[in-house]
């Protein structure tokens, strides 16, 4: 869906200063592009729970981090993302893989699509889907929404091939 290039861009426009997570099969692709960049600083995680406490530090010290991470990781990063976010009350943003979305029909067993609009809706996170090109823009504009209401978000963005 986003070119590294184009990814890196628009974080650097949003001035993001770290983007902390987990390299997935889509968008790990990205990673290569966030460590080279100049203006973001790639911080890995072992397992999406960390990528959390990870990300509210850095808040709490002043940066601008964002969460990356594919959504069968935000399942098991759930209690790190409650407490960061609604326990401490901060403004995280997280961009999470959609797995599988634009290849359900040749993934039909995929659970993960099942799942991940529920979770998220649970965590009463607001949301946009990011699953066609003429959405892009989505990820900027609803980043600079919850940056302005200091509330935290979630831009999903579809993986597979449709």
């Amino acid at each position: 869906m986003f070119t590294p290039g184009e990814f890196t861009d628009a974080l650097q426009s949003l001035g993001v200063t770290h983007v902390v997570g987990v390299p997935d099969s889509t968008l790990g692709e990205w990673m290569p592009a966030i460590f080279h960049s100049k203006h973001l600083r790639l911080v890995t995680v072992c397992r999406e729970g960390e990528a959390w406490g990870v990300a509210a530090g850095l808040f709490v010290g002043g940066a601008k981090p964002v969460v990356l991470i594919q959504c069968t990781g935000l399942f098991e990063s759930g209690d790190a993302l409650r407490n960061a976010i609604h326990d401490y009350g901060l403004p995280l943003f997280g961009i999470i893989g959609y797995r599988s979305y634009l290849n359900q029909s040749s993934l039909p067993g995929d659970t993960a699509r099942i799942f991940t609009e529920p979770i998220i809706n649970a965590w009463q996170l607001d949301t946009v889907l990011i699953d066609s090109p003429e959405k892009k823009s989505l990820l900027a504009e609803h980043y600079r929404t919850c940056a302005e209401q200091q509330q935290p978000g979630i831009a999903l963005i579809a993986e597979g091939r449709a």
